[in-house]
């Protein structure tokens, strides 16, 4: 169900008027959905580096306390494509600024749930909520935003993302160790709150963005064409595949390093997050991994990174397990900027359910990847975790080599047709 605000972006003169750098409102656009990214992720994972204490609470186990991210991932999944249709007929503006505010009303509930089982539903609703700022946001960079600078607008919303995780667990890190997990999660609630408050004030009114009827039966037709696209499909598997690595990961870590050899405080644990900063850098940086190595070369570095820093996790050192932490999230970071830009670039029409549809992926690949990274750890240790890992990459790897080979084959098939006609 395109918006025709969407056809006229690319058809129309009036796309000469859209943001670029240097262009009065590109700046402030790129704070208020920094802003938003913020926001977004230091709630939605405001639990995960507090799964230990979590944990030791409510006598819970990794896997059970895990749900507390995955079902607010999972319930992300779950309603960014609905959400997403809404803002056809809403807005993008109007749908992130709803979502934003039921999202930090509930933030500002969860430290008071009595029960394990109560906050895993605080969460999942909290999840739910935020459903409708990621789509809404990528639709609104792909209309309101030139299509040269599209790339490195959306790896700018990517590393708000990563600021708000690094920063929402290191708030919750440190203040738990002084004062307790329920404290932690209230600094986030405040936090989330400056942020949405920022991003309603300095975000500009669409120019680009015509409202469209809300027809069930026409976003049916947009989401099976968009399934049925093959380059779109390895796009969302991608996406899916690479958050199934950072989910496991970040999930499980904490119990990794609060255990022995390393026994470390809840507050050293949280500020590991600090790595989340090599996430904006390369997030920031994938544009130009792309015009220097292709889509497919920039997600084979990505890969290779990943790879590589899951097997230097492996070690018993704490100096190895950081640096495989680095390059893990450097190599997550860019395989997501890549893949969630290609979706905007790929779609013609829909692009707000092109973009849910990922995000319904990606985020499907989060809450799969925590709870397995937990299960895997409660089996078999860190290495466990590790394993689940690198069969994810080696799946990204197997839909990229496809990839290349199907466009191979449609390559020759072209010629082979182009040669027929000029005999």
């Amino acid at each position: 169900m395109p918006s025709a605000s969407t056809k006229a972006a690319a058809t129309s003169p009036a796309a000469d008027s859209r943001l670029s750098p240097g262009v009065p409102g590109y700046r402030r656009m790129s704070l208020a959905l920094f802003a938003a990214g913020v926001a977004t992720f230091a709630l939605l994972y405001s639990t995960q580096a507090l799964l230990p204490a979590v944990s030791a609470e409510f006598g819970a186990s990794a896997s059970a306390a895990s749900w507390t991210v995955s079902a607010a991932t999972g319930a992300l999944a779950l309603c960014v494509l609905p959400l997403s249709a809404l803002s056809e007929r809403f807005g993008r503006r109007s749908m992130m600024t709803a979502s934003l505010a039921v999202a930090v009303g509930v933030g500002l509930l969860v430290p008071l749930a009595p029960s394990l089982e109560s906050l895993v539903v605080l969460r999942a609703v909290q999840g739910a909520a935020l459903a409708g700022v990621p789509a809404s946001a990528m639709a609104f960079l792909a209309e309101e935003v030139r299509p040269k600078a599209l790339i490195a607008a959306i790896g700018l919303f990517v590393a708000g993302n990563s600021i708000g995780g690094m920063s929402g667990r290191i708030v919750t890190g440190w203040i738990a160790q002084l004062w307790g997990w329920r404290a932690g999660l209230a600094a986030v609630g405040v936090l989330a709150v400056v942020c949405a408050v920022a991003f309603r004030a300095l975000l500009p009114r669409a120019r680009h963005f015509t409202p469209g009827s809300l027809n069930p039966r026409a976003l049916g037709r947009t989401v099976r064409g968009h399934l049925a696209d093959p380059l779109l499909m390895r796009l969302y598997v991608i996406g899916a595949l690479f958050m199934t690595v950072f989910g496991a990961v970040y999930t499980v870590i904490g119990y990794r390093l609060v255990e022995a050899p390393f026994s470390l405080p809840q507050g050293v644990i949280g500020s590991i997050f600090l790595v989340y900063l090599v996430g904006t850098v390369s997030s920031a940086a994938a544009g130009k991994l792309v015009g220097r190595l292709g889509r497919r070369g920039a997600l084979y570095l990505a890969v290779s990174t990943t790879t590589a820093g899951l097997l230097l996790s492996l070690a018993d050192t704490l100096p190895a397990v950081l640096a495989g932490l680095v390059l893990i999230t450097a190599g997550f970071f860019a395989g997501h900027a890549v893949a969630s830009s290609s979706v905007s670039r790929t779609a013609k029409t829909g692009r707000a359910q092109a973009s849910a549809l990922y995000q319904s992926a990606y985020y499907l690949g989060s809450s799969a990847g925590g709870t397995l990274g937990a299960v895997a750890f409660h089996a078999g240790g860190w290495a466990g975790t590790v394993l689940i890992g690198l069969v994810a990459v080696l799946g990204v790897v197997s839909v990229t080599l496809y990839g290349s080979h199907s466009a191979r084959v449609e390559a020759r098939r072209v010629e082979a047709r182009r040669l027929r006609i000029a005999c």
